[in-house]
């Protein structure tokens, strides 16, 4: 009798608690300045509801353009070979080159003349943008600043209808995030991020491989920028005499967390499907403490560094929806070679690039994939040697490698990539495809910055995604490149052509009347 009383007792005691108003969560604020909550030992940070008339932005579509008139900003280190690479294109015109240093924009008039096409107009000074964004013969601004400048200059072309085009990382934190989704889906035009590192030659045959079953479901993935930046700290750009250590150095003092995630992530997210049938939901990030960057700021500056809140090595790990894991470095301080790592580990191969590039798969899987092997004894417990590597290579050889490889070798842009990358661009632009890379790409590969500070500045806790998507995550089954019928494509590469065509007999007489 005793003990069904004491049941009793506890069961209106809960009922009780269940029924009495529960206590507020409170609300803080990272470093970053975006609020957040504890729910169960994880960091939460909200997901805003979709503003009224909006709509979804997966899958995003534009009129056919045939012939994109494209914007220059940020034309120091990045932004030339972007204007030089974008003449090789067909069906571009460029229209406008603009930096804050107008001897800088002057300067990238010489790629337009090699090429016989006219002369683009100038803009230059802290907002000389404005004036490029609201043109109307513009239909893409391509956005090659410096990091604080991403997102004002992406924002501004947005309002102004046009297509944006970011360098990485192309947001900052989750406000600029939410932000330039939330124009996206209002305005319908496209806001890509520029992440090159989707277009390497590894990176596209390994997903393709991977999106035929290669090497089963892959359930774990790595992904770095690990590059001593020693050589280059000097020359990124200085505002004035005062500024001693330029935008760069500058910014990893000033922020803590993986502020340069996209190039290990991005070619992951396409693997894994992420909001395409997948989404990340969880992250630890843990770092190092800084010594190289200190030193960096003392011997630039000649004065004592107290604080520089970017670790040396900074280290992120991620859970998906669907159970996969992924791990992320960034380490831009120590020497060690360069290395993306790019690493794919699944239930019937493995696939890894760097420091040693290559695939282990064993001869079943091999077979079952379309490839005999020319070695009885293939076992996964080694890198499959060169001539089985190059056979499978060649069998899932990436279509848009077979299109724009060979050309892209030429044009160049690390190695090609850049110029595949534009030239996709142009190619979904031309067609009315959606592009290879959207908006929440963007949003989720770039808010490790602040997600990851906000993991480290509380030891370390889990702290959850938003659903950029707001719930349409799982809407696509699968990541894929669109491409146009042959036909559709046929006439878009036509038009193009001869669009150029027109322009080159135009500049051609513009230069040579200077003469």
């Amino acid at each position: 009798m005793r003990k069904l009383n004491q049941l009793i007792l506890g069961a209106c005691t809960l009922l009780a608690l269940a029924c009495s108003p529960q206590p507020k969560q409170e609300q803080l604020v990272s470093a970053y300045g975006t609020p957040y909550h504890w729910e169960q030992g994880t960091i939460v940070v909200d997901t805003p509801e979709r503003p009224a008339g909006q709509e979804s932005a997966i899958g995003l579509t534009a009129p056919k353009l045939k012939v994109v008139r494209v914007g220059f900003v940020g034309l120091g280190m990045r932004g030339p070979g972007a204007v030089e690479r974008f003449t090789h294109i067909p069906g571009v015109q460029i229209v406008a080159l603009c930096d804050y240093e107008q001897e800088r924009a002057e300067n990238c008039q010489k790629y337009l003349k090699a090429a016989s096409l006219p002369k683009a107009a100038i803009y230059s000074g802290a907002e000389g943008y404005k004036e490029l964004c609201q043109r109307e013969d513009i239909d893409l601004v391509y956005i090659a600043t410096d990091w604080d400048h991403h997102f004002p200059v992406a924002k501004c072309a947005l309002e102004n209808g046009k297509h944006a085009a970011i360098e990485v990382p192309s947001a900052m934190d989750l406000k600029q995030c939410w932000e330039l989704i939330d124009l996206s889906e209002k305005t319908r035009k496209h806001c890509m991020i520029l992440e090159n590192c989707c277009y390497d030659w590894f990176e596209m045959n390994t997903l393709n491989m991977a999106q035929n079953g290669v090497f089963g479901e892959v359930l774990r993935a790595q992904g770095a920028y690990i590059h001593n930046l020693d050589d280059f700290w000097p020359y990124y750009w200085k505002n004035g005499k005062e500024d001693k250590l330029g935008w760069r150095l500058r910014y990893n003092m000033e922020h803590r967390g993986d502020v340069y995630a996209t190039h290990g992530l991005g070619p992951i997210a396409q693997a894994l499907d992420i909001h395409r049938g997948d989404r990340m939901t969880t992250l630890v990030a843990m770092d190092t403490k800084s010594v190289h960057g200190k030193e960096l700021v003392e011997k630039a500056s000649g004065e004592k560094c107290e604080n520089f809140l970017n670790g040396d090595h900074t280290t992120t790990l991620i859970r998906t929806a669907n159970g996969k894991v992924i791990e992320i470095q960034h380490n831009v301080m120590n020497p060690q070679p360069y290395n993306r790592l790019y690493q794919l580990t699944g239930t019937k191969g493995f696939a890894n690039k760097y420091p040693v590039e290559g695939y282990a798969v064993d001869a079943a899987q091999m077979k079952a994939s379309g490839v005999q092997p020319k070695v009885d004894n293939l076992s996964s417990h080694g890198f499959m040697p060169d001539a089985e590597m190059k056979a499978l290579v060649e069998k899932y050889q990436h279509p848009i490698l077979k299109k724009y490889g060979e050309m892209a070798k030429e044009v160049g842009g690390h190695g090609g990539m850049d110029f595949i990358m534009d030239s996709r661009l142009v190619y979904c632009l031309q067609n009315g495809l959606p592009l290879d890379m959207d908006v929440y790409d963007l949003a989720e590969w770039c808010c490790l910055a602040e997600l990851g500070a906000l993991s480290m500045d509380n030891n370390c806790a889990a702290v959850q995604f938003p659903d950029f998507t707001r719930g349409h995550w799982n809407d696509v089954k699968g990541f894929k490149h669109a491409f146009a019928s042959p036909e559709d494509e046929a006439e878009a590469e036509k038009a193009a052509k001869e669009a150029t065509a027109k322009l080159k007999e135009q500049g051609a007489k513009e230069w040579a009347a200077e003469k």
